[in-house]
């Protein structure tokens, strides 16, 4: 079902997903009004969606995730919330208070606040974070969302986005104060990558800096399934269009979904060769020391 006519709220709007999801959201659909929201909105990046607004509406928020008057206010009239903004600490360097406020609290004063102004669908950016690994390092192959893996977090990162994605699934069929209902499903992607991804572009510095030779990183046994940050937008946009549907709502609303790309697993380390190989890098054949001695450390 089309989305056109509609006004959204996109949290995180300015970043590496965010502005993907914008111009997508232009390019595809022909809403009312798209609102931005982030903690600073880059004129640069409101500039390049010139070409392709059309006549939809862009209205730029800088506001904190934690003010639950601003996202209120950010959330009057809308009729569904993209929910892209959290800290991404994927080495446990960012205090917990900091990451539990903004991915945790912010995103139950962002529930409550489509729950006071009506809005009828929510999705969540998760991560395939919240899944694990289990404490044994367990691998998951060909698994699907019915599939039972018992893991036990020990990352605040994944520990905040995994009750940030609880909460948001809790919260479907909420009654809305016009006596509607909330509609909400969350979204897990794998690593995403495509232009302007700063993971790359950082193991490419560091690349750079070791005369064009990327450092291993992870272990080549270790598989994943990255995905393209277009196709990961997409997938939002899909589950909204099926949150409006009277009939999809019912089966997709509530629940969660892995994101990833229909290609091999590879691991991360060998993944960033391949997409940095055109340029002249080549890789490391063994891993990094420090990267043994901090596996060793963090599966005691």
């Amino acid at each position: 079902m089309s989305l056109r006519g509609d006004v959204c709220v996109v949290t995180g709007a300015c970043g590496f997903l965010g502005k993907r999801l914008v111009r997508l959201l232009l390019e595809e659909e022909k809403m009312a009004e798209i609102r931005l929201l982030d903690k600073r909105i880059e004129l640069q990046f409101l500039q390049s969606l010139e070409d392709c607004k059309g006549e939809t509406k862009l209205s730029a928020i800088e506001g904190d995730i934690r003010d639950g008057e601003f996202l209120k206010k950010a959330c009057r009239g809308a009729s569904v919330v993209f929910h892209v903004a959290s800290i991404i600490d994927v080495s446990d360097s960012v205090k917990y208070s900091e990451l539990y406020g903004v991915n945790v609290r912010g995103t139950q004063l962002l529930l409550e606040a489509c729950i006071q102004e009506n809005v009828m669908s929510f999705i969540y950016t998760s991560t395939i974070e919240v899944m694990g690994p289990n404490p044994k390092g367990e691998p998951i192959i060909n698994g699907s969302e019915d599939t039972v893996y018992d893991s036990t977090l020990k990352f605040n990162y994944s520990k905040t986005k995994r009750e940030a994605e609880e909460r948001t699934l809790q919260a479907h069929g909420e009654v809305l104060q016009n006596g509607g209902q909330l509609a909400t499903c969350a979204l897990r992607p794998m690593y995403i990558y495509g232009e302007g991804c700063r993971f790359l572009l950082g193991h490419m510095d560091d690349g750079i800096r070791n005369r064009n030779v990327l450092f291993r990183m992870s272990l080549p046994e270790a598989l994943v399934n990255p995905v393209y940050v277009g196709n990961v937008a997409t997938a939002h946009l899909q589950a909204a269009r099926s949150l409006k549907d009277p009939q999809k709502r019912i089966a997709v609303g509530g629940k969660f979904y892995f994101i990833s790309d229909d290609t091999p697993p590879v691991s991360y380390s060998d993944f960033n060769h391949v997409m940095m190989s055109p340029l002249g890098f080549s890789i490391q054949e063994k891993l990094q020391l420090c990267c043994v001695l901090w596996v060793c450390v963090t599966s005691q």
